[in-house]
């Protein structure tokens, strides 16, 4: 099954909260309301400085995914 690279999550315990998945590698969950992220792969060290460098670059291009949907 494909899925697009990023999807809009809800959950009724979090009221305030507006989720945005990346489903790509590094798979993140973002938390909109207070901007928190959980990855959801495991990194080496090593990686770390990679995925800082990219990390930055992914979350905006989140939070401009969810600024179009809103705006639809």
């Amino acid at each position: 099954m494909d899925f697009p690279k990023f999807l809009l999550g809800d959950n009724t315990d979090y009221p305030d909260a507006i989720f945005i998945v990346h489903t790509e590698f590094p798979r993140f969950i973002l938390n909109l309301e207070n901007d928190e992220v959980e990855w959801l792969e495991d990194f080496e060290p090593a990686d770390e400085k990679e995925l800082e460098a990219e990390a930055e670059s992914l979350i905006q291009q989140a939070t401009d995914f969810y600024d179009r949907e809103i705006s639809r």
